[in-house]
């Protein structure tokens, strides 16, 4: 993995990372789902509290991947976890160790922190990525379905 930087990301990276989450985005059959700015990026960054944390991998000192995480709490274990949001490497980059080492990175802060897991989604469809996590030692959690409440459904069930 020579020549790969992997640093904390901060408001001044928020354009990197806007683009990192546009490329993400057309990968997952999304390209134009991105309701994220680079403006609320970096304003939510600059937070004394943000609402997530980036690591970027960057080669010859350009963004080519980023992991976004943030905590979360097993009730079971009564302590805090990191739920892994997004790790994405630039199809040019993959296949030299960046998602393996943003990745690790990600546990190694787990680790550090003293946090009881981590935990992640992967879309069913994206063979070569569950591939890649299984090669590490995760375990997909078959019993559980993910479900979500947005937009129309989210507002109708908090007037309820």
């Amino acid at each position: 993995m020579e020549g790969v930087t992997i640093r904390q990301g901060g408001p001044a990276d928020a354009e990197a990372i806007h683009r990192l989450v546009v490329g993400l985005a057309a990968y997952e059959h999304e390209p134009d789902a991105v309701e994220a700015t680079p403006a609320a990026l970096r304003a939510q960054l600059a937070r004394a509290r943000p609402p997530f944390e980036c690591l970027l991998a960057e080669v010859d000192g350009r963004a080519v991947g980023f992991a976004i995480f943030f905590p979360s709490y097993s009730t079971w274990r009564g302590r805090e976890g990191v739920w892994l949001e997004d790790l994405f490497v630039e199809e040019p980059c993959r296949r030299r160790g960046i998602g393996s080492a943003l990745l690790r990175h990600v546990a190694r802060i787990a680790c550090a922190r003293g946090y009881a897991r981590l935990e992640w989604a992967v879309l069913d469809w994206n063979v070569p990525a569950i591939r890649f996590y299984e090669k590490l030692g995760a375990v997909p959690l078959g019993e559980w379905t993910t479900y979500r409440l947005s937009d129309g459904a989210l507002a109708a069930a908090g007037e309820r």
